[in-house]
This record gives structure tokens, sequence and C-alpha cells, in this order.
């Protein structure tokens, strides 16, 4: 299935130029960074000078910047803006609650959709089963830190290597519980187990009395969140990876909402 990014049609009746301007502006991404006249020309099938028209447009507005030793481009500081109005909107909350609502409605438990802000993962959006909170207040805006629980386990082992040394090197890992890890190699072996089985389960590694399950969220193949569910340890009958499947596709789903045209 083609996404807003891929896909290279434009629907009759909506402007070409626009939609081709558009489409550069997605081909910006971590792999390919940057871009010159001549390769977007290639690429989009484009005369040069047609080209240089759209990135110039795209550069003027901001959404772009220019090397002009090199003579690239690059994304630009509107980007940036846009990036701000959607989180101050609730567009991601529009997309995605609906999801960890059915989850949290399947589960009886505590839904958690979080995103990394440094060296944590940050709850953005929460959804409560039939059995409460986990905790007496909303945890909007919790923060968890990324060698210590589910939640932050499941985004942080899909990250690059050298991204997960640049974060934890020099770092000190704090002990919450006895069982937070706090020897880097220790975690790598736990992130690399999370990998294999593509989610991950703790056990008062943060939080003392609290278990998590979590598996991350892909956007074109990059992590980009987590969801999790979590409970008190005493309360669950269910085993966790009962669970997996449900989160898995709820993941998957969310996905799909952010990175195809909406509906």
């Amino acid at each position: 299935m083609l996404d807003f990014r891929t896909d290279p049609s434009t629907p009759a009746g909506l402007p070409q130029t626009v939609d081709r301007a558009l489409r550069i502006l997605l081909a910006f991404d971590r792999e390919s960074p940057e871009w010159g006249v001549t390769e977007i020309s290639r690429a989009f099938g484009l005369h040069t000078s047609t080209a240089q028209r759209l990135l110039a447009a795209l550069t003027h507005r901001g959404f772009l910047v220019r090397d002009d030793s090199s003579r690239r481009y690059r994304i630009g500081p509107a980007a940036l803006y846009l990036g701000r109005v959607w989180d101050q909107v609730g567009a991601l909350g529009l997309l995605a609650q609906p999801v960890l609502d059915e989850l949290a409605a399947f589960t009886g438990q505590n839904i958690l959709f979080a995103l990394p802000d440094s060296a944590h993962m940050r709850t953005v959006l929460v959804a409560e089963g039939e059995h409460g909170r986990l905790r007496d207040y909303p945890m909007v805006n919790e923060l968890y830190p990324a060698h210590a629980g589910a939640t932050s386990k499941a985004y942080y082992a899909f990250l690059p290597f050298a991204q997960r040394k640049r974060l934890f090197t020099d770092r000190p890992l704090a002990r919450f519980t006895a069982n937070t890890a706090t020897d880097l190699g220790q975690l790598e072996r736990q992130f690399a187990e999370v990998r294999a089985r593509g989610w991950a389960y703790t056990e008062g590694e943060y939080d003392e009395g609290v278990a998590t399950l979590a598996v991350p969220v892909f956007l074109r193949e990059e992590p980009y969140a987590s969801l999790s569910v979590g409970w008190p340890k005493e309360r669950l009958g269910e085993h966790p990876s009962d669970w997996v499947d449900a989160l898995r596709s709820a993941s998957e789903r969310i996905s799909l909402r952010l990175t195809h045209r909406g509906r």
C-alpha cells in the first residue's frame, strides 16, 4: 500500500506543481538528508530548471535551506514549526487515541503511548482500562528513563547501535529498583533480546510493583514511539505474552494512520 510519501500519483483535479513540491519535501529523510538539483531532477523525472524552481520555492518558505558551498539542500525551520503545531493541536491524539482506547478495553489495563525525549520516553497519550489508574494522577508527560522499563526498552532497542552508544556512554545510569540494569553490557544484551522477539517485558525495573509489556511503533521502518500496557504485578491473571498480538496489531494500526493518507 502506498503512503503519502511514496505515492507517485497526483489525483485528478489537484495542482500537479504543488504535489511535486510536496513529494520532493517528503523525500528528505534519515537516509537521504540532503539533495542536489540534479539528483532531484533524476529521481522525479523533472527538467533541471523545473527542479531548481521547486527547490527555490520550498527554500523561500523555509521548508528547505541551501548550503551555498555545496549547492545542496536540507530540511529547513518551517518543518520544525509545523511539527510543533502538530503537537500543540493534538493531531496525534486524534489519530492514535481511538486505538489506545480499544486496547484498554480489551486488556482492562492502562495503555501508554510514549515518544522519545532525549534519554527518556515521554508519555503523550494514555488510555485507562476498567481496573483504573496505575497511579493516582494522570500519566500524560510522565518520563521513563531509557534504560529502565519496557516502555523505554521497546523503543531504544531498535535504535542504531551508534545512536544508543552516544546516548548511554559517559552517562550515569540510576538504579531505581533491584531489577534495574546499570551495566552497559547487560543492557545491550537485554536490548538484543527485545529485538529478537519484537517486544519488551519487565517487572519492577522502574516502579517496584509494576509490570509492563511494550512494543515499538515504526514509521517507515524507523522506530518512532512505544506502545505499552502496564499493571500492578500482583493483579494479572493472564500471561503477559497473551497480549503481544493485540499490542502489535494496535502498533501497526497507529503506524498506518500516521503514514497513509488520512481518511
